[in-house]
């Protein structure tokens, strides 16, 4: 039986350029996918981009457009940056298509008619950077005795009518959900920040404004638009086709993992759910909050001029190096920095060193001394079989991490092996059999064939170009690329195209 899989990115704020960040979560949720492709799960990728809300309206006046247009030309670039990043969602949703609007009104719709929204009004403290309503003793001071949010965002006092969802209501059924189902919300750090935020209390939550009107109207109060979190959030539903529970796509409910950068984990963990259970809608497994990045150490921000647009990277380093780099330098989970010597150093040291040489002192060994033709399989040693049988693990050990979002630990699984194979090639020295014992020589050669095809079939989420060549050089064909496909062994005679290399190593440029 095919399991689905469905898999989301944030959907992305457009009241700025895409950068490192956004890139990060979407390379991320990017592996995901395509490691549940290769595994032969039916995927469903969500990512796209949130268009609505009073920061939205105000960047759209300072850039002299109307909000429609000042969207599409952002929304066009975050679709872009995926494009560039080579990320291969199923759909890209836009809070403006219609199919969003009347999902998102549906979904009011019924969260109203549960008892579960009322109209009062609001009177309390906004931070607008942040589009969220603070209470008083979340607020911190800031210079001059200004209080600011948590965040750090200024914060404005705000009275104005307002429908209200009895998010108090749900506060037992929230920590029940996360005493219950531990693995639905993660890592361990944001898992304990949301369990105290809700046992602080929850209050109601405001969910509509009057005081302006670029947003998606309140169904029967086209006074009122919709808090732009409730509208961002359906967004995981619109696109499979809600309400109607007969579309194809519904089949995909519910979301197996909701990837969200930690900042926004809140609405993803306690409103989101608490949305879902008001109207009666079956909860997505997990959210799983990945960390910020700092640029060379200091905090990114558009005043230091350090905001880093990840195609500029891809630019100078190759699309792969970065894809690997985002993800091997840190437990993804935690906060990362972008050095650029450490991401030379991991480009140099572990895809062009350990990885490339050893694809390239292989196929050059098969190339000259075996006509390029991949050798039978012969007898296997003990050294031969122990590090066949670390390669076959790779499929398991993979899927166990990538579980539970642990995709640092997946390469590192896959690199423990590229060191294994590293190790092999230099104790069995097959350049030297080639004179004393030709036969073990190419025997030893398809044992690295084999480890170097079940490597690459691995990385294939996470470097899927390079890993496309490595495998066309490996001679396997495109119908031999899945996990299920490892479990059948090449066929010996297949002629291996000249190798290439697959990872220049990286030379700073010496300053003048």
């Amino acid at each position: 039986m095919t399991r689905r899989f469905y898999v989301t990115t944030p959907i992305y704020y457009v009241n700025g350029a895409p950068h490192i960040g956004h890139a990060y979560t979407s390379v991320a949720a990017d592996v995901m996918a395509r490691f549940h492709r290769l595994a032969g799960d039916e995927v469903f990728f969500l990512t796209g981009t949130d268009e609505h809300g009073q920061k939205v309206e105000q960047a759209a006046v300072a850039a002299g457009v109307a909000p429609k247009a000042f969207v599409d030309k952002v929304a066009a670039d975050f679709r872009a940056m995926a494009d560039a990043m080579d990320i291969s969602y199923d759909d890209f949703i836009r809070t403006t298509e219609p199919r969003h609007i009347a999902a998102t009104q549906a979904l009011w719709t019924r969260v109203a008619r549960n008892d579960a929204i009322y109209l009062d009004a609001y009177e309390g403290w906004y931070a607008l950077r942040d589009e969220c309503f603070y209470n008083e003793d979340e607020l911190v001071d800031g210079p001059n005795g200004q209080k600011l949010a948590p965040t750090g965002a200024p914060v404005e006092w705000v009275k104005e009518p307002s429908y209200f969802f009895r998010l108090s209501a749900f506060q037992d059924r929230l920590l029940a959900l996360y005493e219950q189902h531990p693995e639905f919300l993660g890592p361990y750090g944001t898992r304990n920040e949301i369990i105290s935020f809700v046992k602080s209390g929850l209050r109601d939550l405001s969910v509509s404004r009057t005081s302006f009107s670029w947003g998606i109207p309140v169904p029967g109060d086209d006074k009122h638009v919709m808090y732009v979190w409730f509208d961002a959030l359906a967004n995981y539903l619109s696109a499979l086709g809600f309400p109607d529970e007969q579309a194809p796509r519904m089949a995909f409910w519910p979301a197996n993992l909701h990837l969200v950068g930690k900042d926004i984990a809140r609405f993803h963990a306690v409103y989101w759910p608490a949305f879902l259970m008001a109207a009666g809608i079956e909860l997505p497994k997990k959210v799983f909050a990945n960390g910020w990045w700092t640029i060379e150490g200091q905090k990114m921000s558009k005043s230091l001029g350090n905001v880093v647009d990840p195609r500029a990277l891809v630019q100078e380093f190759g699309l792969d190096a970065v894809r690997f780099f985002m993800l091997r330098e840190v437990p993804f989970g935690g906060d990362s920095d972008l050095s650029r010597k450490a991401l030379i150093a991991r480009n140099n040291i572990e895809l062009a060193n350990d990885l490339g040489n050893l694809a390239q002192r292989t196929l050059s060994l098969v190339a000259r001394n075996c006509g390029g033709i991949v050798p039978e399989r012969g007898p296997a040693t003990e050294e031969d079989s122990k590090l066949l049988a670390q390669v076959a693990l790779l499929p398991e050990l993979l899927s166990a991490q990538l579980e539970r979002c642990a995709l640092t630990d997946a390469l590192e699984e896959v690199w423990k092996t590229i060191r294994a194979c590293n190790a092999y090639i230099d104790h069995q020295a097959p350049w030297a059999l080639r004179k004393t014992d030709p036969e073990r020589m190419a025997h030893v050669l398809r044992v690295l064939l084999d480890a170097m095809r079940g490597i690459a079939t691995m990385l294939q989420p996470f470097m899927p170009g390079t890993m496309g060549r490595m495998l066309d050089q490996l001679g396997v064909a495109a119908d031999e690329r899945n996990f299920a496909a490892l479990e059948q062994p090449l066929p010996g005679g297949r002629a291996l195209p000249p190798p290439q290399g697959l990872f220049p190593r990286y030379v700073e440029a010496e300053a003048e």
